[in-house]
């Protein structure tokens, strides 16, 4: 018997919404949508709740599962799953009004605008070449799990058009037919204001990319005609340009102290936040490795991974950047990084610019390399902030835990939703600084739950605005700590 927690809302009795729990057992590959028709054959319960095809392909069963977009026919059902409606209103239990979001498609004109010329064209003006691009954004079934799971529509205050309509603006921007500037309607509806955290893609049933294969790309189009990107960005490709890092530093950069051949197949590709703003955290990698009998290179002449052009849509030095790169580290097995955005951007773009590296995030390279027989006890309670880009951006989310769990005198606890957005990729923390606060107090409220000492993160972005949402709510005294640090004071 599995226990399953339901949303239920009747407009005629109910003043809101409530959780009621119901016992049923569980059947091999159960999914949700049986698992709510057994609750009312058992239970005469009478929830409400819409489907049609059970196949996936029609996107009307979407639903909240744990507080992730879902289709209810493809789900599988879990011992202790939380089952809610999308967030819209709420017509009763798990069906929900749309017509918001279907009247802001009207709104926008999200359908083909064309002259009459074209219009008398229709049928030869369009080829396979010209929607290549956008096959995948095409492939929508409006199941709206985006648009409920994006962390910017739900908890910003700052009005944002979401994945759904994101995607929706791309598919005609890309129409050789269509007239409408979809650009400027796309900037007007927060094209910078997307995380690029990617839970769109991770909750869509057709694996629809829209950070990448619609924000990222219309980024691009804005910086190219000239309506892009935002003024705080630009100073991502000036820095780059003239000391080969996206940020200034006013410390000694860490790849000028640190030993920078060993004779080891193993690099450490820097990236600008450990080089330029936390250095001590490349002093603590080399440390610990050191510990675990592990040699590394940190090679010079290495530049920024390209990450922040990436996201922005400053795309025209990239290709240089992944050259140099590709140069540093052409003779070395493996190159770590202990910054998720770097990882990410080196493993899942730098291919498409020619170069593969070996890469690998440092709790998968660690993980199974830690002696700890050499770990003194720490006393400290923690969470774990999942980065966005390593969590989804890269699949890992094991290793860092496995790390925590080896030290000796830490006790671990889960917040609420270790893996929502923190708010500070994407460009927001520089472009949008208001809503990366505000995602980030989010978290932190999270984190206060736990009554931790500490979250622990493989992201110095997300441990900067981390900490910041911490320090805004009075949890100054709640630190923000990268894995190395907390590993560190295990060889103290």
């Amino acid at each position: 018997m599995i226990k399953i927690y339901v949303s239920r809302f009747n407009p005629e009795t109910d003043t809101e919404p409530h959780l009621e729990c119901y016992e049923i057992e569980k059947i091999p590959n159960m999914k949700v949508l049986d698992a709510l028709q057994a609750i009312n054959d058992k239970y005469d319960a009478d929830i409400s709740f819409r489907s049609s095809c059970r196949a996936g392909q029609c996107g009307s069963c979407g639903i909240l599962f744990k507080g992730n977009g879902a289709l209810a026919c493809q789900k599988e059902i879990k011992d202790g799953a939380i089952i809610e409606p999308l967030r819209f209103p709420v017509i009763k239990d798990l069906i929900v009004d749309k017509s918001s979001i279907e009247a802001k498609v009207k709104d926008l004109e999200l359908s083909l605008q064309c002259d009459h010329t074209c219009r008398d064209e229709l049928d030869t003006s369009i080829t396979k070449e010209d929607t290549k691009d956008t096959k995948k954004v095409r492939s929508c079934i409006e199941c709206y799990s985006c648009y409920s799971t994006c962390p910017v529509v739900n908890i910003a205050t700052e009005e944002f058009g979401g994945p759904y309509l994101m995607r929706y603006m791309r598919k005609f921007e890309s129409d050789p037919r269509d007239s409408f500037d979809r650009i400027k309607e796309a900037l007007d509806e927060g094209l910078y204001k997307c995380t690029s955290c990617g839970k769109c893609l991770a909750v869509c049933p057709k694996n629809i990319n829209t950070f990448g294969d619609a924000i990222e790309k219309m980024r691009a189009i804005a910086v190219a005609n000239g309506s892009g990107p935002l003024p705080q960005h630009v100073a991502f490709k000036e820095n780059i340009l003239e000391n080969g890092r996206s940020i200034k530093t006013d410390k000694t950069p860490f790849i000028e102290e640190a030993e920078n051949y060993t004779g080891s197949k193993v690099a450490f590709f820097t990236g600008c936040m450990i080089d330029y703003k936390f250095p001590e955290i490349g002093h603590k990698l080399v440390k610990i490795l050191k510990e675990n009998g592990i040699d590394i290179d940190v090679p010079q002449g290495q530049v920024c991974c390209g990450s922040p052009l990436l996201r922005t849509g400053q795309t025209d030095i990239v290709q240089e950047l992944v050259d140099k790169n590709k140069e540093v580290f052409k003779d070395y097995d493996t190159v770590i990084t202990v910054c998720s955005g770097c990882g990410a951007t080196l493993k899942n773009n730098h291919p498409e610019f020619g170069s593969k590296l070996h890469v690998m995030d440092i709790s998968e390279f660690l993980v199974d390399k830690l002696d700890t027989d050499k770990l003194k006890e720490v006393d400290m309670k923690v969470t774990y902030h999942d980065p966005c880009h390593l969590g989804r951006g890269q699949g890992i989310k094991d290793a860092p835990r496995e790390i925590i769990e080896k030290i000796p005198g830490v006790e671990f606890e889960e917040m609420l939703y270790p893996c929502q957005c923190c708010g500070a990729g994407g460009g927001i923390k520089s472009g949008k600084p208001e809503i990366a606060l505000e995602l980030s107090q989010s978290k932190a409220e999270m984190i206060k739950d736990t009554e931790a000492d500490a979250v622990i993160t493989i992201c110095p972005f997300c441990q900067l605005n981390i900490q910041d949402g911490l320090d805004s709510i009075g949890c100054e005294d709640i630190k923000c700590m990268h894995l190395l640090e907390l590993l560190d004071k295990a060889y103290e």
